[in-house]
């Protein structure tokens, strides 16, 4: 993959050309088919469109999925999709499989030039399609302009980048002696030089501005040159000394996106550039027809005429274009949008349509941008905030949260209907719970719940439930409900998804009351509705609430059952941002359930999800739970992933609900790291600072143990105190045995204490975590009651308890507790044996990924397309992990256990 940037004129297209050129000579098999497109800078409204021009030439639909096979047809507009929107994960998920499947024939070469002109729709499918190649006979080329000329929506974030700079002297005067017959002189191609920068387009214009004795250096040159950042004037200068007829016809070339001649033809006619227009326009070399296609000569020729017209001339020429386009309505509907000066309803609706449909296709930034001009055609106030709401709306799912938040504001100023208000708000808060404040997304839901009860009970309940959600995590602006707004008595009207959050929200009641005990059955009450309904299941908000509630109240079987299910549920669907988000969020059950080869895996896989969208800040929190295993098993690259960490915050500062959990994840990698570096102090000074509830309690052993071997027993008292009243409102083994253990190691470093009863508080941790399932956790008690029980001269007691925590902490590759506990057992005069070490570590992420789903039965093109990569790509890793692993089929594979 390579992306080719530079300044306008760089010469990036000739790269291209000259690529072709060099395919195309070589005769040798197999030959490489290439596919092209070109971005166009009119065309950016238009979903898919330059993916559509690119993938065209080898469609093969019945070689696709099923799933994917339909997401592309909606995506070009050969299916309606009405019901069911498409994932845009699901259009570059499906554009990497027509492109492997494509080079199963013979290899090919994907050209996209003038890359910062695609839309954003087809841009994001192929920058995702690149991003995930491996294995591949697939080569993609972009070329894209730098500096003021290049687009936002163009990010080849990750991918491998040849960065075209001016030519150099010797070059330059080649250049310049070919382009006039002429051997420039030395002075003159210095001066050139100087004012050009060396750039090859410039150097190719200047010799038909400039005199051949400018040129030998025998008469001065002019004072002023128009070069570089000037080149534009330069190719607009030669124009203005044409024919009327030939501006017209440019200025209509130039704003038409689909270089079709008979379109550009008919407009052109409309506005009375003739034949000799055509003629006069091509002599010049502005124009060049071949076939059915028009071609300005070059993007600045198409730029300076657009851009040098007036907005009248602009709105006649777009006008003609809508006049011509009668068989596209979706440009035709574009083209009479830019040709409007006002409101206009007529085009507004239009344009309403063409945004129902973008959305559908999973066009959301197209959907954003024909939403928001729609409304500012539209005449009504309410239809002008409806409109406002749907640009916003599609604005969140694109990620342009800055946009998002100023369409609802002008969405909200607008909106006068109740329910519609009550949907802007909900938005509203959504980017603030996310990018923005917590403590303003609690205010917002309360307040929206409360005005829309009366007219819309789900809705207001669907608010409550967010506010309340938000409350139990100590999220309190002081906005509260009234008594009886929100009504949670279940009713036989009820669908499932009602009454599970009727529950819900009842749950999270008893939660901020205190009643830990009473929200849990809550929670699980809500739970078994939610999994007995298939609407619900599907449901992936709903399973998102209820699995953060499970995480928020303790509960590690459900948290993890529902974010398994949704993390399934997303893949099968294609959406990315779901699958982003069950990741990060199935990561804290993975900690705690002792699943950590699986928890690097998905936070890997979060990162290169991440990457490969081009959304580098959401990479922050898989990174910071890959540093945390990096401390908690001594790896080495710990110092460089923490110092990546901390680069990467620095560069996407974090807001929102993501800001906190990386921070205290990253602080308990430091204590972790000082603890085991033998200075609990500055352990206990990075524990203090965690500050989110739910990760101060899954680090609690470690936080209590940094404060004991500090010496601070009385902050250690307090949070053993705080964790005994949090076992004793929810009655969750794992807390209680938490509690315990902080309790003994408390006890034990007590000069006064009673072995007895230190060695009775390490028994009822023990026997507390023999029904929890946090093995690390339970391993830690292990091993500091095998060291009380060895310096209490009890060394054969304590083997048992430093063999098990030895076996616990090699499984989870926990290597600097697994030395201590190695060290405590030859202390006690046993030695430990060393265990054979597994082959599972030397997998890579993607090998133990594809190797699980293989094991259940799963071919080579499903593996593909739950992992997002193609079926030679899986085949690639297959081999690898045959050979690491020692076997040769896939039913040895079958029989391994690899968790």
């Amino acid at each position: 993959m390579l992306v080719i940037v530079g300044d306008p004129g760089a010469g990036k297209s000739a790269l291209l050309a000259d690529l072709v050129e060099s395919i195309e000579s070589d005769r040798q098999e197999p030959a490489v088919r290439v596919l092209s497109a070109t971005g166009v800078a009119s065309e950016a409204p238009l979903p898919f469109a330059a993916l559509h021009r690119l993938l065209r030439p080898v469609l093969d639909w019945d070689r696709l999925p099923v799933p994917q096979a339909r997401a592309l047809r909606v995506a070009f507009g050969q299916e309606d999709g009405a019901g069911v929107s498409v994932e845009p994960f699901l259009v570059g998920v499906a554009t990497l499989s027509v492109l492997v499947e494509a080079a199963e024939q013979q290899p090919v070469l994907c050209l996209v030039d003038d890359a910062h002109w695609l839309d954003q729709a087809s841009a994001d499918a192929l920058l995702f399609a690149s991003r995930q190649l491996q294995e591949d006979h697939v080569a993609v080329v972009f070329a894209a302009r730098t500096g003021d000329g290049g687009a936002d929506n163009f990010a080849p974030e990750s991918l491998p980048v040849l960065r075209l700079e001016g030519l150099d002297p010797d070059s330059a005067r080649h250049l310049l002696a070919q382009r006039s017959g002429l051997a420039p002189a030395e002075d003159v191609v210095s001066r050139l030089m100087s004012e050009s920068g060396g750039n090859p387009l410039a150097l190719l214009e200047l010799p038909t501005e400039l005199a051949p004795d400018q040129l030998s250096g025998t008469a001065p040159l002019p004072a002023r040159i128009a070069l570089t950042a000037r080149v534009e004037r330069a190719f607009l200068d030669r124009i203005r000394r044409s024919s009327a007829g030939v501006q017209t016809l440019l200025l209509v070339a130039a704003a038409d996106d689909t270089g079709q001649f008979g379109v550009v033809h008919e407009a052109a006619q409309a506005l009375a550039a003739d034949s000799a227009a055509w003629d006069e326009a091509e002599r010049y070399g502005l124009l060049s027809v071949a076939g059915d296609r028009v071609t300005v000569r070059h993007p600045l020729v198409r730029s300076a005429v657009y851009q040098a017209a007036t907005s009248l001339e602009r709105r006649q020429a777009h006008a003609a274009l809508a006049q011509a386009l009668v068989d596209d309505p979706d440009r035709r509907t574009w083209h009479r949008a830019a040709a409007s000066a006002g409101h206009d309803p007529a085009v507004a609706d239009a344009l309403h349509q063409v945004a129902d449909r973008a959305e559908r296709q999973g066009a959301y930034r197209a959907a954003a941008d024909a939403f928001d001009r729609a409304a500012a055609l539209t005449v009504a106030e309410h239809d002008r905030a409806a409109r406002l709401y749907g640009a916003a709306r599609n604005a969140w799912a694109a990620g342009d949260s800055v946009r998002a938040k100023a369409l609802c504001s002008s969405a909200g100023t607008l909106a006068k209907d109740e329910l519609l208000q009550a949907d802007i708000d909900r938005l509203r808060g959504r980017i603030e719970v996310n990018v923005g404040s917590a403590l303003d997304a609690h205010r917002i839901f309360t307040q929206a719940a409360e005005r829309v009860s009366g007219r819309d009970p789900v809705r207001a309940l669907e608010m409550a439930v967010a506010a309340a959600v938000a409350q139990g995590h100590g999220v309190d602006s002081g906005a509260r409900l009234a008594e009886g707004v929100i009504d949670v008595v279940p009713s036989p009207r009820d669908t499932a998804r009602t009454r599970c959050l009727k529950q819900l929200l009842v749950s999270t009641r008893h939660d901020i009351a205190g009643r830990r005990d009473d929200a849990l059955k809550g929670l699980h009450g809500a739970i078994e509705t939610a999994l007995g309904s298939p609407d619900s299941r599907a449901d992936l908000d709903l399973l998102g609430n209820l699995g953060n509630a499970a995480l928020h109240l303790g509960d590690d079987d459900a948290h993890r059952q529902l974010y398994g299910l949704m993390l399934s549920t997303a893949r099968e669907i294609g959406d990315g941002m779901a699958v982003l988000y069950a990741l990060q969020r199935l990561s804290f059950g993975q900690y705690q359930g002792g699943h950590w080869a699986r928890l690097r895996d998905s936070s890997e896989e979060a990162v290169a999800l991440a990457t490969s969208i081009g959304q580098r800040g959401l990479t922050a929190a898989p990174a910071a739970w890959l540093t945390l295993l990096s401390a908690l098993q001594g790896r080495p690259d710990y110092a460089e992933r923490l110092a990546n960490l901390e680069e990467l915050l620095t560069v996407h500062p974090l807001v929102g609900i993501f800001a906190q959990p990386v921070e205290d994840l990253t602080r308990w990698a430091r204590g972790i790291r000082a603890a085991l570096d033998g200075s609990p102090t500055e352990a206990l000074h990075h524990f203090r600072h965690m500050q989110r509830p739910t990760l101060t309690l899954i680090a609690v052993q470690d936080t209590i143990d940094a404060a004991v071997q500090s010496g601070d027993r009385a902050q250690a008292g307090v949070w053993v105190g705080q964790l005994e009243g949090f076992a004793a409102g929810t009655g969750l083994a794992w807390a209680n045995a938490a509690a315990a253990f902080g309790r003994a190691i408390t006890a034990a470093h007590d000069e006064d204490a009673d072995d007895g009863a230190v060695c009775g508080l390490f028994e009822d941790s023990l026997a507390q975590h023999a029904v929890a399932d946090r093995p690390y956790d339970r391993a830690r008690v292990q091993l500091a009651y095998g060291q009380f029980l060895r310096r209490t001269q009890r060394r054969v007691d304590a083997r048992a308890h430093l063999r098990s925590a030895l076996t616990t902490f090699e499984d989870l590759g926990a290597d600097p507790f697994a030395e201590r506990a190695a060290q405590e057992l030859r202390a006690t005069g046993e030695t430990a044996r060393k265990r054979d070490p597994s082959i599972l570590p030397t997998l890579t992420p993607m090998e133990r990924k594809i190797a699980e789903l293989v094991r259940q039965g799963l071919s080579n093109k499903d593996v593909a397309a739950q992992c997002w990569v193609s079926p030679r790509t899986v085949a690639f890793h297959l081999r690898n992990v045959f050979t690491k692993i020692g076997i040769s089929s896939r039913g040895e594979l079958a029989r391994l256990d690899l968790t």
